[in-house]
């Protein structure tokens, strides 16, 4: 990953606490309908990758009606923006914000308390969905120990500002073989480790069905719980008239018996991506559907030339 420049790191720095002192000057349902505005604006005046997330929603929804379409693209793309005002306002969230805003939060927490009082973790899969950094602010307000993996940022000051703003959560960094050792030995150790499906792992893995297409999804968070013996909650966060709700979709478990661990990870992570197609074709608005990267697209075999 190449480095930036001191100069090119200052200005980004500079812009991004700006905008933050903006996000928290101003109330919160304010910055929030500020987010909806700039959101409508961005999709439906400028047409902000307008064409190409109409293209791919009508490949998933084929019976929905342009006018639908355009809702839920406008919807998915200030959701995002509301995770940015959000993410800003970060370390302003406490217990007391936390039950006004989240519903049944302390309710979900218990819940899956129970499973790391089990003794062997619990690993929770949460899509791009909502403001899926509210989940784990949320769980942690509440008092579970939890823990999660982040790529490092090329900007080491906007590195060293999203730690902060993780407050609560131990945030290990993805990529080192070190990290693979951590997460297993606080798995065994009783912990809950918060992971998002990669929908474009990097190299050829578990091939699964998934909003009418064929995702490559790595089975590594599966295979965490494999090892440790950890059940595995797949969960949606999502927004509901203004408020955030921590949806359980279910529960998985692997089988202690399974000679291959390998299928057994492939079988959980096509099991978990299932339960999640079901619940995102029900909250499509709830959805990441801009960033490419989460675009559905094939990837190169193992052994193919580029």
């Amino acid at each position: 990953m190449a480095k930036k420049s001191a100069l090119a790191e200052n200005l980004e720095y500079c812009a991004l606490r700006t905008f933050c002192a903006l996000a928290n000057a101003i109330p919160y349902r304010v910055a929030i309908a500020l987010a909806d505005a700039i959101g409508f604006i961005a999709t439906d005046v400028a047409g902000l990758h307008r064409r190409r997330t109409l293209e791919r929603l009508r490949s998933v929804f084929p019976d929905r009606g342009r006018r639908e379409l355009g809702r839920i693209s406008r919807r998915s793309f200030a959701n995002l923006l509301e995770n940015g005002v959000e993410m800003m306002r970060a370390h302003r969230f406490d217990r007391e914000w936390m039950d006004r805003h989240v519903v049944d939060g302390k309710l979900y927490k218990d819940r899956l308390q129970k499973y790391v009082d089990e003794g062997k973790g619990v690993v929770i899969m949460v899509p791009h969905s909502g403001n899926w950094y509210m989940a784990a602010w949320s769980m942690a307000k509440y008092g579970l120990k939890l823990f999660s993996i982040a790529a490092k940022q090329r900007n080491s000051k906007i590195d060293a500002w999203m730690k902060r703003q993780y407050g609560d959560i131990e945030v290990l960094e993805r990529g080192s073989a070190r990290t693979l050792v951590d997460i297993r030995r606080k798995l065994e150790s009783g912990r809950a480790f918060a992971i998002l499906p990669d929908l474009r792992a990097p190299a050829e893995d578990v091939e699964v069905d998934f909003l009418g297409g064929k995702a490559n999804v790595s089975h590594a968070g599966a295979m965490f719980a494999v090892r440790s013996g950890s059940p595995i909650v797949v969960a949606m966060m999502r927004r509901e008239c203004g408020r955030h709700v921590f949806d359980h979709i279910g529960t998985l478990r692997p089988d202690p018996s399974a000679a291959d661990r390998r299928a057994e990870a492939e079988r959980l992570t096509k099991a978990a991506m299932a339960m999640l197609d079901e619940r995102i074709r029900k909250y499509p608005e709830q959805w990441f559907w801009y960033n490419k990267r989460w675009i559905l697209q094939p990837v190169k075999a193992k052994g193919k030339k580029k």
